[in-house]
């Protein structure tokens, strides 16, 4: 998959230094995959859940999420935001 988002990356490590690595694992496992659908998704990271548009990702420890739209035809992620726990419960209020 083609992964956007490195800007938003950025911006959360900032905030959130303990990031850092979970991120970057992340962006390396999703740049290696060849997702198709939600269910090849959940293969990799079987708690991501489709939320609208958006799928959501626990991220270390379920103590952040990072919110991606994925265009499985294009083989594109893009991220648009990672929240805390409470950020995301928040998110869209």
């Amino acid at each position: 998959m083609r992964v956007v988002g490195r800007r938003v990356f950025q911006k959360a490590v900032r905030r959130h230094p303990d990031l850092e690595r979970a991120l970057d694992t992340w962006h390396r496992t999703a740049k290696a995959a060849r997702w198709e659908n939600i269910a090849d998704v959940r293969q990799t990271y079987p708690h991501a859940d489709a939320v609208g548009d958006f799928t959501v990702f626990n991220v270390r420890g379920n103590n952040y999420r990072l919110i991606a739209r994925i265009d499985y035809e294009a083989g594109l992620v893009v991220v648009r935001h990672v929240f805390t726990h409470k950020e995301y419960s928040d998110w869209g209020k």
